[in-house]
């Protein structure tokens, strides 16, 4: 029911697909987003990952509006799982593990991408290279308002100052990669007390601090 694949992009990366949730939950709006996850299940393209920034290493601030909500749904599960999965060895293991086998909402984790510097006019601007973003998604998720969540486990999330942006270009990311537009994508990021979340918006790049 899980299918899973490491994957070598500098150290080594656990991708896994809940087949029967993603088969349940990426239905009409979200087959695009399942053609992707299997698509590159199969065949990832490793060499985008070999040079190039990574999403999580961004050190910039972007200008979203942050909804800040303590004892978030998120939350709950990553408590669950720092508690009860001492068979995985660090904590994201643990809070991933946890969700995508007892989340109903819960599709995939570790979820490879990337973003060309022909797919934003301003990449060089921004990166200081013409090698491809990468980075990888912690967890996947469809919720209750059918939008695809990205949610990013972060330790003492309260004191991130850039998660924010990480999680942006996951979602600007996503959207190239799969064709979902950006409008249907949620952002957050969350530890076991508090979760952020934010909604994305195409001209968010056009407001960020340098």
């Amino acid at each position: 029911m899980i299918k899973h694949v490491s994957l070598k992009h500098g150290w080594y990366y656990h991708f896994r697909i809940h087949s029967e949730k993603a088969r349940v939950l990426c239905k009409n709006n979200h087959t695009k987003l399942k053609d992707f996850l299997y698509k590159t299940f199969e065949n990832c393209p490793g060499e985008h990952f070999e040079e190039g920034p990574r999403s999580s290493a961004l050190k910039f601030p972007i200008n979203v509006s942050l909804k800040e909500e303590f004892n978030h749904e998120v939350s709950t599960l990553c408590m669950q799982g720092l508690k009860n999965m001492p068979q995985y060895k660090t904590s994201h293991s643990k809070v991933q593990m946890f969700m995508l086998q007892f989340d109903k909402n819960t599709i995939s984790m570790e979820i490879p991408i990337w973003l060309f510097k022909e797919e934003y006019d301003d990449f060089e601007k921004i990166f200081k290279t013409t090698q491809p973003l990468s980075g990888h998604i912690d967890v996947l998720r469809i919720e209750d308002d059918e939008k695809i969540w990205i949610w990013d486990y972060k330790p003492n999330a309260q004191k991130e100052k850039y998660a924010a942006t990480q999680v942006y270009f996951y979602a600007l990311m996503l959207s190239k990669r799969t064709g979902v537009p950006i409008e249907n994508i949620r952002c957050g990021y969350f530890d076991e007390n508090i979760a952020y979340s934010f909604k994305p918006a195409q001209n968010v790049l056009n407001q960020i601090y340098f």
